[in-house]
């Protein structure tokens, strides 16, 4: 049993104020004795080692931390219910109000959300892995399968293929939805909205897939190797060049596509010729076109920058 510790005088305890008002991750550090941290890190350990085949869960260790904030971007949206960017991240869902830069947390849980697109008003469907308590108290298995949210994402309900697939690219245009499921590295097709679906052959472990909006049986995706097309809904893959990346296609003359090494490329024909327009700064993991011309991307450390011109000049639209 440790021994009782000594009451701080008051002038002690007024700087151990202080100092946890400048700093929630230094205030834990402070006040948690350290055999609470220790047997909390031992938690984690156990966790992760009998639960190895459930990625992307929180730990009890992460719940001990303060709340990282929108990190890991996986996916970015506009609601057009009010214009409000959404963040899409291992940490959960974020929302930033049109004309702010600050993220706020949307719902209470930091559920590992991987796949992710807005189809219509507060109307958004994703996939990932549940948080620690959604694991314990509503017993979600560690693939979420397609999930889908009619309320801007405060909850979610689960739509096909709960337990079975990962969708780490997820892209709907109309009633159908397209996804690659990376833990089983297979292409998934569906035509009614994710009910039901068809799983195709992907030509290669794909990063990033775009539809054709005007024909959405016409496919750019970008995996191993470099960029494939198919026009038959995934069931047939031709190589279409270099160039692995990120892609958007808002409109049918103009396929955008951000490399690894974050330059912006172009193309008016589907992918046939390429012009280089500008420069993101970095890696970006997660790209949307809004419109033909309004860009948003996110870096690794969480900022997201927007575009107003194709991508030849950004600027700062949210912070993490």
């Amino acid at each position: 049993m440790a021994k009782k510790q000594k009451r701080p005088a008051p002038r002690q305890r007024a700087q151990q104020r202080s100092k946890s008002s400048r700093s929630a991750r230094g205030s834990l550090a402070t006040v948690v004795p350290l055999g609470l941290v220790i047997g909390a890190l031992v938690v984690a350990l156990v966790f992760v080692f009998t639960h190895d085949n459930s990625p992307g869960l929180v730990s009890p260790a992460d719940v001990i931390a303060s709340d990282p904030g929108p990190i890991h971007v996986h996916g970015l949206g506009i609601n057009p219910a009010d214009g409000s960017l959404f963040i899409a991240t291992h940490t959960g869902l974020w929302r930033t109000a049109a004309g702010e830069t600050k993220a706020d947390r949307v719902g209470n849980h930091q559920q590992d959300t991987m796949g992710f697109t807005i189809i219509g008003a507060d109307r958004f469907l994703g996939s990932g892995h549940p948080d620690q308590q959604q694991y314990r108290d509503e017993g979600l298995p560690p693939l979420l399968g397609l999930i889908e949210s009619t309320d801007g994402g405060d909850s979610w309900q689960p739509i096909s293929l709960l337990g079975e697939a990962d969708f780490h690219v997820l892209r709907s245009k109309g009633s159908r939805v397209y996804g690659f499921d990376s833990t089983n590295e297979r292409l998934m097709f569906s035509r009614d909205a994710g009910r039901t679906w068809t799983e195709r052959r992907p030509p290669a472990p794909l990063v990033d897939m775009a539809v054709n909006p005007s024909n959405p049986a016409h496919l750019i995706a970008s995996g191993e190797g470099g960029l494939w097309k198919s026009a038959n809904e995934g069931r047939a893959w031709t190589f279409g060049g270099g160039g692995i990346g990120l892609l958007a296609w808002p409109v049918p003359e103009r396929l955008y596509l951000v490399t690894t090494a974050g330059e912006v490329r172009m193309s008016p024909n589907g992918g046939k010729r390429w012009t280089t327009v500008g420069d993101v700064g970095g890696e970006a993991p997660a790209l949307l076109a809004q419109t033909d011309r309004e860009l948003y991307v996110a870096l690794h450390d969480g900022t997201i920058k927007r575009s107003p011109d194709g991508g030849r000049t950004w600027s700062i639209r949210s912070t993490p």
